[in-house]
């Protein structure tokens, strides 16, 4: 029977052909989507897909299935400087501030033509447009996924369905030794949490990395790593 390591490699490896599949979605909707506004779509689908996978494994979507995510894991980690994420940044009164004004501002930009759908699919482009504009700078000077940290939809992801599924730690066999902090998109605290036996960050995305990463194999999902 695999172990959970060797689970968990079969699953980033899955994520990793389907990441590279979809990293191109968002550099088409935001390179030709003026002059085809219907590419402006992609982006609820992608918001809708997150908030209903989140009903049943929190950030799973976020971390394995979003065009814009992958492009930041795929794209961006050997151009990044991999600093910490602040803490201001992961916080509940700067994500749903954030949440407030980028909602609230594509909801006032639609009614201005709310009968027209190309007129949706722009608005929503230009959402994709200024949102990846803040995210790539933050991916570079701090951590390819410092924007998932209070991406909106992520945000809405992680207030709905963060706690379930929790990653398992066993404490005893855990060294410390820090490899699965490394290797975490989100760069969450991981081994410090070895006491609680279970990994309580509402953000972890799924992706497997650190169970595979374990090199003891201290790290495991309730009943299967998800893929």
């Amino acid at each position: 029977m695999p172990t959970s390591s060797q689970r968990a490699r079969r699953a980033i490896h899955r994520r990793a052909i389907v990441q590279w599949s979809i990293v191109g979605i968002v550099l088409i909707t935001i390179g030709l989507g003026w002059w085809f506004p219907w590419l402006g779509f992609s982006v609820p689908i992608v918001m809708a897909m997150g908030v209903i996978g989140s009903l049943f494994n929190g950030r799973y979507v976020c971390g394995n299935l979003c065009p814009r995510g992958s492009f930041y894991d795929r794209l961006m980690p050997p151009l990044s400087r991999k600093r910490p994420i602040p803490n201001w940044i992961r916080s509940s009164a700067f994500r749903w501030t954030l949440f407030a004004l980028l909602m609230g501002f594509m909801v006032f930009r639609i009614l201005q033509n709310p009968t027209d759908p190309m007129h949706w699919g722009r608005v929503f482009w230009v959402m994709c447009v200024v949102t990846t504009l803040i995210g790539i700078p933050l991916a570079l000077l701090i951590h390819p996924r410092t924007w998932c940290s209070f991406c909106p939809i992520g945000t809405v992801q992680s207030a709905i369905g963060g706690g379930r599924g929790q990653l398992q730690i066993d404490a005893k066999a855990c060294r410390t030794c820090g490899l699965c902090e490394k290797k975490c998109p989100m760069g969450l605290s991981i081994a410090e949490h070895r006491q609680d036996e279970c990994l309580p960050h509402r953000d972890c995305l799924r992706c497997s990395e650190c169970v595979a990463i374990c090199p003891v194999g201290a790290l495991e999902w309730p009943s299967r790593p998800p893929d």
